[in-house]
C-alpha cells in the first residue's frame, strides 16, 4: 500500500462488550446534533419578520445567521479540547443546558443587538455540544458496518437538518411567532439532556492524560475569523477597497497566520498539526468548508426569493424546501451509507460536489417571474443529492484513525469547517448579492451570488479529487477509532 493512499480504517475486531444501548444513545446524539444544525437555518424563514420588527438593515440582517455560525465555528476547536479534557458526556450535557438558556434569551430579545448577542451565545454553547456529540458517536460505533449506518444517519442530519430548520421555521413563524424559532430549542434540549444522563457512556482520561487549553490559540484563531467575516459583511456599504475592509482583511489574515505558526510551537495546541496535517483528513476538512458556502447562501437567498418575490407565506416557504431535505436524506442513508464500504471516499465526494454545483448554477437563471418548478425545484434536488453524497465520507475520513487524546478536536475540526464555511460564505455571498442588487435588482443579485456559490462548489470537487486519496476499507474491517485505542487502565467510564 502506497504511503499517499492510506486506508480509512484499521483492521481490529469489534469489542465483544459493545454497549447494548448504543442505538438509543445514537437517538440522543442525533437529537442534539439536529438542534445545533437546525438552528443555523431555522431563523432564515423568520428573518424577514424579525427584520421588520427589530428594524434591521439589509446589509446587517445576515448577522442573525453569521453571529451564530461564527461563534460556533470560531470556538469549536476549544470545545473539542474541553471535551478531551473533562469528558465528552460532561461537555455534551453542559452544552445542552447552555444552548437552552441562550435560546430563551434570543426568543425574548426586543432589540437587534440583543438578538445578535443571544445568537452568538447559542454558537458558544453549540461549540461545546457539537464536538462532544460527534466524538461520542465515533467512540460508540466502531464496527465498520454499524458505523456506516450511524454515520449515514448523522450525515442525513448534518445536511437535512438545515433544511428541516427552514420547514420548522415556517410552521412556527406562521402559526405562532418568529420568536418560537428560538424558544423551541428549550424542550428539545431538555429531552436530549434526560436521554444523555440515562443512555450515554464515556471514557474520560485521568488527570495526567488531560490536555491543557490553548487560550492564546483561541484568541488568534477566533479573532482572525471574526475579522475576515466582518470584512466581508462591511464590503457592501463601504466597498472592497475601503480602509476599513482592507484593514480587517489584512488583520484577519495576519491573526490566522499567527495562529497557524503558534500551533506548531504550543505545548498543547488547539489544532494539533498531527490532526490536520494528514493529507486525507485535511482534504476532507477543506472539502466540507468549501461545499457549505453555496448551500448556506442558497438557504438565505431562496428564503427571500420565495417570500419577497414570489409572495410565499413562511409555511409555504418552509414546505418548498422539502425536496432538498428528502434528497439529502436519500443520498446519505441509501447511497453514501451503502457505498462507503465499497468505494474510495473521493468517488462519493467529487460526484456529489459536481451535482451540487450544477444545482447552484441553475439558480443563476432566476428571474422575477415565478420559477419554482423550473429552477428552484431541480436545483434543490441536485444540491440535496450532492450534499448527501459529500457529508458522510467527509465526516468518516476526518474522524477516522485519530488517537483518543485528539478525538474531540478531530470531531470539532469537521464542525469548524462547516460553520466557518457557512459564516464566511453567508457574509461574502450576501455582500455580492446586495452590491449587485443596487443597480440590477434583487433577483439578479441572488443569481450572481449563486454563480459564485457554484464556482466555489467546483473548487470543493477539485480539492476532494486531489487531496483525498484514501482507499475504500477492506471487507470485514472495523474503524480504527478512539474506542479501540484507549488504555482501560488510564481511562474512567462515566
Amino acid at each position: 500500500m502506497s504511503s499517499n493512499e492510506p486506508p480509512i480504517a484499521g483492521s481490529e475486531t469489534p469489542e465483544a462488550d459493545s454497549d447494548p444501548r448504543r442505538w438509543w444513545g445514537l437517538v440522543v446524539i442525533a437529537l442534539a446534533q439536529l438542534m445545533v444544525v437546525l438552528d443555523a437555518t431555522i431563523v432564515n424563514i423568520a428573518l424577514p419578520s424579525a427584520q421588520r420588527e427589530l428594524g434591521m438593515t439589509d446589509a446587517h440582517r445576515q448577522w442573525v445567521i453569521t453571529a451564530y455560525s461564527l461563534a460556533f465555528g470560531g470556538l469549536l476547536l476549544l470545545g473539542g479540547r474541553i471535551a478531551d479534557r473533562i469528558g465528552r458526556k460532561r461537555t455534551f450535557t453542559l452544552g445542552l443546558v447552555g444552548f437552552a438558556v441562550a435560546s430563551a434569551l434570543g426568543g425574548a430579545a426586543h432589540s437587534q443587538g440583543t438578538l445578535y448577542a443571544a445568537r452568538a451565545l447559542q454558537g458558544v454553547f453549540a461549540a461545546v455540544l457539537a464536538p462532544s456529540a460527534l466524538s461520542l458517536l465515533t467512540t460508540t460505533f466502531t464496527d465498520l458496518r454499524e458505523r456506516g449506518k450511524a454515520f449515514g444517519i448523522y450525515g442525513a442530519i448534518a445536511g437535512g437538518g438545515a433544511a428541516i430548520g427552514l420547514i420548522t421555521g415556517g410552521l412556527l413563524t406562521e402559526y405562532l411567532d418568529w420568536r418560537w424559532c428560538l424558544y423551541v430549542n428549550v424542550p428539545i434540549a431538555l429531552v436530549a439532556l434526560l436521554g444523555a444522563v440515562w443512555l450515554l457512556r464515556d471514557h474520560r482520561p485521568l488527570p495526567a492524560d488531560r490536555p491543557s487549553l490553548d487560550l492564546l490559540g483561541v484568541l488568534l484563531g477566533c479573532g482572525g475569523l471574526v475579522a475576515v467575516v466582518y470584512a466581508c459583511s462591511e464590503a457592501e456599504p463601504h466597498g472592497w477597497s475601503s480602509p476599513l475592509v482592507l484593514g480587517l482583511l489584512c488583520g484577519g489574515v495576519v491573526l490566522l497566520a499567527a495562529f497557524a505558526r503558534w500551533q506548531t510551537r504550543a505545548r498543547s495546541p488547539l489544532l494539533p498539526p498531527r490532526v490536520i496535517g494528514d493529507r486525507n483528513r485535511g482534504g476532507a476538512v477543506m472539502t466540507m468548508a468549501l461545499a457549505v458556502v453555496g448551500m448556506f447562501g442558497m438557504f438565505l437567498f431562496m428564503t427571500y426569493y420565495m417570500q419577497a418575490v414570489l409572495g410565499y407565506s413562511p409555511l409555504r416557504t418552509g414546505l418548498a424546501f422539502l425536496p432538498l431535505t428528502g434528497a439529502i436524506v436519500l443520498a446519505s442513508t441509501q447511497i453514501s451509507a451503502r457505498l462507503m464500504t465499497r468505494l474510495p471516499p473521493r468517488l462519493l465526494m467529487v460526484p456529489g460536489a459536481l451535482l451540487a454545483a450544477t444545482g447552484l448554477f441553475l439558480l443563476t437563471f432566476l428571474t422575477p417571474e415565478p420559477a419554482y418548478a423550473s429552477h428552484v425545484l431541480p436545483s434543490e434536488i441536485l444540491v440535496g443529492l450532492g450534499m448527501g453524497l459529500i457529508f458522510m465520507p467527509v465526516v468518516n475520513v476526518a474522524t477516522s484513525g485519530v488517537a483518543p487524546r485528539d478525538s474531540g478536536v478531530a470531531s470539532a475540526t469537521v464542525n469548524t469547517a462547516q460553520q466557518v464555511g457557512g459564516s464566511i460564505g453567508t457574509a461574502l455571498l450576501n455582500t455580492i448579492a446586495t452590491s449587485v442588487a443596487v443597480g440590477a435588482g434583487v433577483v439578479h443579485g441572488f443569481a450572481v451570488a449563486m454563480g459564485w456559490g457554484a464556482g466555489i462548489m467546483l473548487m470543493a470537487a477539485v480539492v476532494a479529487w486531489v487531496l483525498v486519496t484514501a482507499r475504500a476499507p477492506r471487507h470485514g474491517q472495523t474503524t480504527r477509532g478512539p474506542a479501540h485505542d484507549y488504555d482501560p487502565h488510564r481511562m474512567r467510564v462515566v
